[in-house]
């Protein structure tokens, strides 16, 4: 750098750096960073920034610039592109002499020049010797924060170093350990001292580990007895150095197999001096730092602590000791629990018939059991002000995490304690029978604890006796709203729990199911309790169905039902309920009661469906939102309900439980009642549409043949409100349904094909045209994929010939919604293509001879003009986003604008279905499972009569034509003929597999048509393709 120009240069770093950290103006800090940016990759930078580090200039510079300075010179060592200044012991000298400048702070501007002295070592020639042969000129603070990045610098990411390679490492590390006698002199010499002694260290902003001897190479046997382990534990008592100290013993534990026996030993004067004094003072940061350090000592070492001696005892209390210790979070309980699962979990490992497995059970049960006692403590639900909204206690994020993690040492304490241990030991509180005066938080934890076991209780299959369950069980279900304070919201929640997980045992005494319908019902009325109870309610329908049709049974479950009209509940928890009252109305006996019951169920959702209906009429109810809006809000839960009653009548009908006597009976009242509400205008209410689509799918799926001859006005019903509310997907998913069951009958051909014509007269679909049209419906793509692939599947041949053009345009736009950015728009196209090309191939199958208007014909000659655009349309799939350019580059920016916003905002919902790299295997299997197909399809017809309509020359075509007109950016020189020539290679082979696993018994026995070697290299090379393509954005550094 000429001398002369060095000030001005300076002067504009500085100001650079003034502008990018302090600049008001976005423009000026962009304009800022570009200038940096480009003065870093210059070869100035090296003298620039080592003369202002190591100037002694007045006044200093600022100590943004200053920082900045050693960053670029770190980041420039470390640029695999940057050759090394030569020579490299100059700038090695620059920037020990800012290390020693600098060693008293700023701290982060000292710890980078650290830093970048490092990264020099590792990459100049003879850079370790060299640093040490300086190193005893620098201050104390100076080494001591060198010494702590060197071995930072050996265990640091290769991913983040790629100018490094393994032997370069390799010789680093040796060259450091070379000089480990050195170092461990110095730490000596500095832990004697005074200062050293008292615990001081230098100030750092940054605590990082010293440089152990442990890094050093120094044996783990010596490493126990080292002084400087003395010296770290020395370090615990000062509140300084407390955390640097437990950093440190923590990593040797976890690194050395001999360390933890050490540990163990000072472990009874680490409970005296340091725990027993901080938990009486409630020092919660020393009780948490020691909680860690004592569990990462059992963790490293269960078998040593299972041996009973006094030191893993006293660790074994310490520990609890924190279990039990009262903090405002539960993260010092939280941080154990994995050191006891460990020593459980080493304990059950034990051979169960060894004297070894009896005498370690014995000694720890009274240490579990404690255990139990205090994790019982530590998840109490807290009833506090803070916690309890609208008079409901919440359990705290804090509280929630904690039982989620504590579910696996339940398990493991009930094993190894035994389940009737276990189960008496829940139960052995003392609580008094008088309801005023029972500890509900102690009854609500125990309760919770007793579902956590459920599973491993349920397979010992010890005795149980529920009697002090049902005690409560009855307090519980005459308690009146207003005697329930905060808490007992959560102990009916869980009592809701442990009655799901317990009914086939608490349902075997016909005495217990009235109190539990009636706690059910009480349960189930409550917000935070409902979800439990209604599944809870589920369960003992299902495994009581010896008694629950019992006539009082009967009328608490119809009570119930009765409860829903208030549309209170959510709509999951009441689709539960309906599905447990209609298992119980499916065991009565006799037909006539199980018919006219379950008519009566139906009834109670058929007046909220008909109340909607009814303000048709009554215009002046429409103009009232209030009441619009909550008779909008019970229709809806009412169809929900039906749907659920109708879904769960399958296994019945098919147990023979239901005859067509009842099945009659109940799309007597259903079907006229949606035919009405179908016709109203209250169907452009999307929730209502949606569920009583779905209520129609449940009925048509459980009753089958009786909705045959009501088939046409189902169909018309749907296409007719499809072209009245065209972003309502759900009358295509419904019509898909309705093909899936019925298509396959010939008589219904004609009003599956004037459907077909309906829906795609539509404009929302005929307006599929580009993938960003597809991206702003992305549920309509899908719905509509959906549709034509049950159509091609499911229906007739002379309706598939009679719906060629429907067909050609469908097939047209499920290749370009294949690029769209949306997931599950562009893979619902993608399985409709591949949907078509199996129907296609098996056709030619069938019928080598090539007759003219078959079925065969319509859809070979429909690929025969679309197979292009299909090729086309893969390739830009798998370039993935970029590929929108070609469609965007005419589209205003405005326009783009709203576009970025759209996606930024999550207009669908989940930002997740974007297209991004968790797709990229689906894709890629879907692109090489249509592209096989097409070429077994080109193959097979080049040998049969097929050939005049397709053939292998029209793949080769396709793929030529295509290739070359990708833009020029996607492919290097010469890149597009090595393209084609292995393409068709590999997709001549793919389609050899292909048609062997489709011919004979390949087909059954051979499903996946990616295992024949041809189609396994397809799917490998156009991963290649896409990886190498695909224009994936990398995030700023």
């Amino acid at each position: 750098m000429n001398a002369g120009e060095a000030p001005d240069l300076q002067t504009q770093l500085a100001a650079a750096v003034h502008a990018l950290n302090h600049g008001a103006h976005p423009s000026a800090r962009l304009a800022a960073n570009q200038w940096l940016l480009g003065l870093q990759r210059s070869p100035q930078a090296w003298a620039l920034a080592a003369s202002l580090l190591a100037s002694g200039d007045h006044p200093a510079p600022s100590a943004d610039l200053l920082f900045f300075a050693a960053q670029m010179l770190r980041r420039k060592i470390q640029s695999p592109g940057a050759p090394l200044p030569d020579p490299a012991g100059q700038l090695l000298d620059a920037l020990l002499v800012a290390a020693r400048r600098f060693c008293f702070g700023p701290p982060r501007l000292h710890t980078q020049i650290c830093l970048a002295l490092a990264a020099l070592a590792l990459r100049a020639e003879g850079g370790v010797d060299g640093l040490f042969a300086r190193m005893p000129h620098l201050p104390d603070p100076a080494l001591l924060e060198l010494l702590t990045v060197l071995p930072e610098e050996v265990a640091q990411d290769q991913s983040g170093d790629t100018g490094v390679d393994s032997a370069s490492r390799c010789r680093y590390t040796r060259e450091l350990l070379a000089h480990a006698p050195a170092v461990l002199d110095f730490l000596l010499a500095q832990s004697e001292k005074p200062d050293a002694a008292d615990g001081v260290t230098p100030p750092r902003a940054k605590p990082h580990n010293p440089a152990m001897p442990t890094e050093l190479g120094t044996p783990a046997a010596a490493l126990a007895v080292h002084p400087l382990l003395t010296f770290a534990f020395n370090s615990l008592q000062a509140s300084f150095s407390f955390d640097v100290a437990i950093e440190v013993m923590t990593e040797l534990v976890s690194q050395y197999q001999d360390l933890p026996q050490a540990f163990l030993s000072k472990i009874p004067y680490i409970r005296e001096v340091l725990l027993l004094p901080a938990l009486a003072n409630r020092s919660e940061k020393i009780v948490a730092g020691i909680a860690s350090l004592m569990c990462e000592v059992g963790q490293a070492a269960p078998g040593l602590v299972a041996e009973g001696s006094n030191q893993a005892l006293a660790l074994s209390d310490a520990i609890l000791r924190c279990v039990a210790f009262s903090s405002e979070d539960w993260g010092i309980a939280d941080s154990t629990l994995q050191f006891w699962c460990s020593l459980a979990h080493f304990i059950l490992g034990i051979d169960v018939q060894s004297a070894e497995r009896n005498a370690t059970q014995e000694t720890f049960l009274p240490v579990f059991s404690s255990l139990l006692d205090a994790l019982l403590f530590r998840a109490q639900i807290i009833d506090t002000d803070e916690h309890v909204t609208d008079g409901v206690c919440l359990l705290p994020d804090g509280l929630a995490q904690f039982r989620l993690n504590l579910e696996e040492l339940l398990v493991d304490m009930c094993l190894l304690l035994g389940a009737p241990a276990y189960i008496n030991k829940l139960f052995s509180g003392g609580w008094g029978f008088v309801s005023q005066s029972i500890p509900w938080k102690e009854v609500e934890v125990r309760m919770y604890a007793l579902t956590m076991v459920a599973d491993t209780i349920l397979q010992d299959g010890s005795p149980f006796d529920f009697s002090i369950i049902m005690h409560f069980v009855n307090i519980l279900s005459s308690r009146t709203p207003a005697e329930l304070n905060g808490c007992q919201f959560v102990v009916y929640k869980s009592f809701g729990d442990v009655i799901g997980s317990y009914s086939k045992w608490l349902s075997s005494s016909e005495s217990n199911i009235k109190p539990l319908l009636l706690f059910c019902a009480s349960g189930i009325s409550k917000s935070l309790s409902s979800n439990a109870c209604s599944l809870a309610l589920r369960k003992l329908c299902e495994d009581a169905t010896s008694f629950i049709h019992e006539p009082q049974n009967l009328e608490i479950l119809f009570w119930i039902s009765k409860g829903m009209d208030e549309g209170n509940l959510r709509i999951e928890d009441e689709e539960e309920i309906v599905s447990a009252i209609t298992h119980a109305l499916c065991s009565i006996l006799d037909k006539e009661p199980r018919k006219n019951s379950l008519a009566r169920l139906l009834y109670s959702s058929y007046s909220a469906v008909e109340k909607i209906i009814d303000i048709d009429r009554d215009h002046l109810l429409r103009q009232n939102p209030g009441v619009y809006t909550k008779a909008m809000n019970l229709a809806v839960r009412g169809l929900h309900r039906m749907g659920a009653l109708f879904s769960h009548l399958t296994t019945s009908i098919t147990s023979g439980l239901i005859d067509d006597d009842i099945i009659l009976v109940l799309l007597g009242i259903f079907w006229p009642l949606l035919e009405k509400l179908s016709q109203s205008s209250h169907m452009e209410n999307t929730s209502l549409s949606a569920a009583a689509c779905r209520s129609l799918s449940s009925a048509i799926h459980s009753c089958g043949q009786h909705f045959q001859i009501l088939l046409p006005k189902i169909l018309e019903c749907l296409s007719t409100n499809f072209l009245l509310y065209q972003r309502h997907d759900c009358f295509l998913r419904t019509a898909a349904n309705v093909i899936e069951e019925f298509g396959h009958k010939e008589e219904y051909s004609a009003v599956c094909v004037r459907t077909f014509e309906t829906f795609s007269s539509a404009a929302s679909l005929s307006n599929l045209i580009s993938s960003y049209t597809c991206d702003q419906e992305p549920d309509l793509v899908e719905a509509y994929a959906n549709f034509t692939s049950a159509f091609i599947r499911c229906c007739p041949k002379e309706a598939v010939i009679a719906s060629g053009s429907l067909l050609e345009s469908s097939f047209q736009k499920a290749a370009i919604c294949s690029t769209a950015m949306h997931r599950g728009a562009a893979i619902a196209a993608m399985s409709y293509m591949s949907c078509f090309l199996d129907i296609s191939l098996t056709a030619v199958l069938e019928s080598p001879e090539c007759l003219d208007g078959s079925r065969g014909v319509v859809l070979v000659q429909i690929l025969a003009r679309c197979g292009e655009g299909l090729m086309s349309n893969v390739l830009y799939a798998l370039l993935g986003v970029s590929a929108l350019s070609r469609e965007l580059a005419s589209v205003p920016s405005s326009i783009l604008l709203v576009i970025i916003m759209v996606y930024s905002e999550g207009k669908y919902g989940d930002i997740g279905m974007l297209q991004n790299i968790d797709d990229f295997p689906q894709q890629v299997h879907k692109s090489a499972t249509m592209l096989q197909q097409l070429a077994a399809l080109c193959s097979l017809c080049e040998r049969t009569m097929w050939k005049a309509i397709l053939c292998w020359d029209s793949i080769c075509r396709w793929l030529q034509s295509t290739v070359k007109s990708l833009p020029s950016e996607y492919l290097r020189q010469g890149e597009a003929e090595m393209i084609i020539r292995l393409w068709l290679k590999v997709l001549h082979d793919a389609a050899s597999d292909y048609l062997h696993s489709r011919t004979g018994d390949n087909g059954r026995n051979h499903p996946d048509y990616m295992q024949g070697k041809g189609g396994r290299t397809l799917k490998r090379i156009i991963r290649d393709f896409a990886e190498s393509h695909r224009n994936v954005p990398t995030p700023c550094p």
